[in-house]
């Protein structure tokens, strides 16, 4: 059951992208362009994945287990770190050039030719390598030493 849902949940997403045009990366360039040729339709976008996933929210305050079983996850920590500031201002940076997140990166090896591959694959290679690079301690937060 769960399998099903979340093949429906993500046939669900991919549709909504192609049909909105998010795959399209000079559509979500032209959102980024703000002081160019502006394009304000993925505020839409956004509006429409938020609105249902706060309608979902609300009811799960209620329910005590998923329908499909076992439990909620955790709330993550709300702390704003090093670590989350970099990884924003990286992903942003990625998203700016290339007008492609995770969920239209993966749409676009379907039509998106090889460049839609070589991002793909380059993505995926930074999701390796960032914890690799993190557990060497280059963006872990740094000791503060006391005087005594």
């Amino acid at each position: 059951m769960r399998n099903a849902i979340s093949l429906l949940a993500g046939a669900l997403f991919g549709a909504g992208l192609h049909i909105s045009g998010m795959t399209d990366t000079t559509k979500v360039r032209g959102f980024l362009d703000l002081f160019g040729a502006w394009d304000p339709t993925l505020i839409f976008v956004m509006g429409g994945a938020i609105l249902p996933m706060l309608a979902a929210w609300r009811l799960t305050t209620r329910q005590t287990a998923p329908f499909t079983g076992g439990t909620f996850p955790k709330p993550s920590d709300p702390e704003i770190d090093r670590k989350l500031i970099l990884g924003s201002v990286l992903f942003g940076l990625g998203w700016g050039l290339v007008g492609l997140c995770p969920g239209p990166a993966l749409a676009s090896i379907s039509y998106g030719g090889w460049q839609g591959g070589v991002f793909l694959l380059a993505m995926i290679a930074g999701m390796i390598a960032s914890p690799r690079i993190s557990r060497l301690g280059w963006f872990a937060p740094q000791a503060t030493h006391e005087r005594t």
